[in-house]
């Protein structure tokens, strides 16, 4: 993820502010070298404009009675990744966010395992957004919320990723911490003994489950209570990452992220209503329809082994599912592992068959089958199912691949690891994929030679593209050094692409030494027909452009970057002095009011900073 913002552009980008900025962003032309990588997210320059919402182990959440605690206030956990959307139809705020926290931590206020934050947004008449307070019908009020599990459905393990339903905003968040033993959970659950389900799901009520049992199910919630509804036993039980519900309200696609994993789909007897219904796994040499049921006692349990038993297609590392309402086409990510061989030729012994174009890369690779402990998936790719045609294929692998990673100098300018965080988002009338990576190493190309920091990126492609190549993404933004970016999202109304910056170096600079959400605001204001242009998100003024004087971001919500190391002195909108500093080329201006402001240089230049 380092690979295609290279490192001497991402100095330019920090050092040297909107001009660099907009001149660097989408120049493939670019060669950096080696060892550099951001500390702060970037992005392209006005119309765009970045903006920190909610802070991983900073901002305080409000819980509920838990373990005996009474309500109260906690730090909220890390590890940001999935975020839900869920639209306020009520033309009361612009909705509720959902985020989830894989962070696996005993906590006493907020509960053992995983967890889940929920808040209320609002637009604002300048564009951005704000975080509004709320008071819950259980009585909680404040900004933030935990979701609570411990009391509704007990405790989830390490919340990954998960379902924002298109239809109606309804939030699924994933347990992908898959483990066989409560042994494997002590570290993060206290509690190990035995659970009684109580669920609304036909044949799960009463039901004893080992403690590890009741873990690794999609789980529903409410953003707007911030609690849980129900743990989906009848989608089985998987190391679950993504999903997606297409329009009709009756058909759920589902990924685990698991080698081998099978790409799933539960149909609903009554759209609506997912407590009942058939669950289903894609099994692409099937005679007639694509799918098998799996139905048998113990297979929700069992879900791995029921699928191998019913010979369905196996893939590598599924992750975040998407669809396109446009024409209901199903996107899926195939994140890959270095060496899946070992991981997945114990499923193919049992049945499990292998996806077709792994058998044809392993051929190519010189070996009998994908099972081979030598054959290696090191860049993954992203899937797609066409539900008219009834098949899944390769839509855009990724690479280039490297057998030995290249100097800056030989570096391609576009390159994709690991595609995992997916969504469809509409730009101007026309949908994207935006896609966001997680590498799953630096060797083989995956970033230059030499460059150990990693740093992941978020791109664009224009889904009417009939063969999208690398070349067509365009760079949106990336996430400083150490963290992933996932999360991704769109807002109902257009204008903002909500993202989370997770698990980044503890070296950064405030807020992005920690997990953190923000907003990419400015969206509705991109004109699509300028997408796959050199720099599309160019439109800032043209005094900015020219003027010698530079700083990014801006408009700022903390750190403020300056092109040059200078004396400055900061006024407010009346013209008072509000903060002198000597030769600097960053400030803090996080204290702040949020406002405008004039920032002077040394030499008396002068640039109109927006702090928010």
């Amino acid at each position: 993820m380092q690979k295609n913002i290279t490192t001497f552009a991402l100095f330019l980008m920090l050092t040297m502010g909107f001009k660099a900025y907009s001149q660097t962003l989408f120049d493939e032309t670019i060669q950096l070298p080696a060892g550099y990588a951001p500390t702060t997210v970037v992005l392209p320059p006005s119309p765009l404009s970045l903006q920190v919402l909610f802070v991983g182990g900073t901002d305080i959440v409000q819980t509920t009675p838990t373990y005996g605690n009474p309500a109260g206030q906690q730090v909220a956990k890390e590890w940001h990744d999935f975020i839900g959307f869920t639209p306020d139809n009520t033309n009361q705020s612009l909705g509720w966010v959902t985020v989830n926290h894989e962070m696996i931590l005993r906590d006493d206020k907020i509960g053992d395992g995983g967890g889940m934050t929920a808040f209320r947004l609002q637009r604002k008449q300048d564009g951005t957004l704000e975080v509004v307070d709320q008071t819950l019908p259980d009585g909680r009020t404040g900004k933030f919320f935990n979701v609570d599990f411990a009391n509704t459905v007990g405790e989830t393990g390490m919340n990954c990723g998960g379902i924002v339903s298109m239809v109606d905003g309804r939030i699924w968040t994933a347990e992908e911490w898959f483990n066989n033993s409560n042994t494997d959970i002590a570290t993060g659950i206290r509690d190990t003994s035995d659970v009684v389900v109580a669920s609304d799901i036909a044949g799960w009520n009463g039901v004893s489950l080992k403690k590890y049992q009741s873990m690794n199910w999609m789980v529903e919630i409410d953003p707007k209570t911030a609690k849980a509804i129900r743990k989906q036993y009848n989608w089985g039980r998987q190391g679950f990452e993504g999903g997606v519900i297409e329009p009709g309200n009756r058909i759920v696609y589902l990924g685990p992220d698991a080698t081998p994993g099978f790409f799933g789909m539960f149909v609903a007897n009554t759209p609506g209503d997912f407590t009942k219904g058939t669950l289903f796994a894609y099994k692409h040499d099937k005679q007639g329809y694509n799918w098998t049921p799996i139905w048998e006692n113990g297979s929700m349990l069992d879900h791995n082994k029921f699928s191998n038993l019913k010979g369905a297609t196996m893939f590598n590392r599924i992750e975040w599912v998407a669809l396109d309402p446009k024409d209901n086409s199903v996107y899926f990510t195939e994140t890959g592992a270095d060496k899946p061989g070992n991981l997945w030729k114990d499923d193919a012994a049992q049945g499990g068959v292998y996806a077709p174009h792994h058998v044809a890369r392993a051929v190519a690779q010189g070996y009998a089958n994908p099972g081979d402990a030598n054959y290696w998936d090191y860049y993954g790719r992203i899937l797609k199912y066409d539900p008219v045609k009834d098949t899944v294929t390769v839509f855009l692998e990724g690479g280039p691949y490297f057998a030995t990673s290249p100097s800056e100098a030989n570096y391609p300018s576009k390159h994709l690891s690991n595609p995992d965080g997916l969504s469809v988002v509409q730009i101007s009338g026309k949908s994207y994929l935006l896609v966001q990576e997680d590498l799953n190493g630096v060797t083989f190309g995956r970033t230059p030679a030499g460059v150990t920091n990693r740093t992941c990126e978020a791109f664009l492609l224009d889904l009417t593209l009939p063969n999208p190549t690398i070349d067509d993404l365009v760079r949106l933004t990336a996430v400083p050094v150490g963290a992933e970016i996932t999360g991704g999202i769109m807002t109902s109304d257009g204008k903002s692409i909500l993202l989370n910056s997770q698990h980044p170096n503890a070296s950064n600079p405030f807020p992005y030494n920690h997990s953190l959400t923000f907003a990419i605001n400015g969206l509705d204001k991109v004109d699509a027909n300028r997408l796959g242009e050199r720099n599309p998100f160019n439109n800032v003024d043209a005094a900015t452009e020219n003027s010698a004087f530079q700083v990014y971001p801006n408009p700022v919500a903390r750190v403020v970057y300056m092109n040059e190391t200078t004396d400055v002195a900061l006024y407010d909108s009346n013209g008072k002095r509000v903060m002198v500093q000597r030769n600097v080329n960053q400030i803090d201006v996080a204290h702040l009011a949020a406002g405008t402001y004039f920032l002077q240089n040394a030499k008396g230049n002068t640039i109109k900073l927006q702090v928010q």
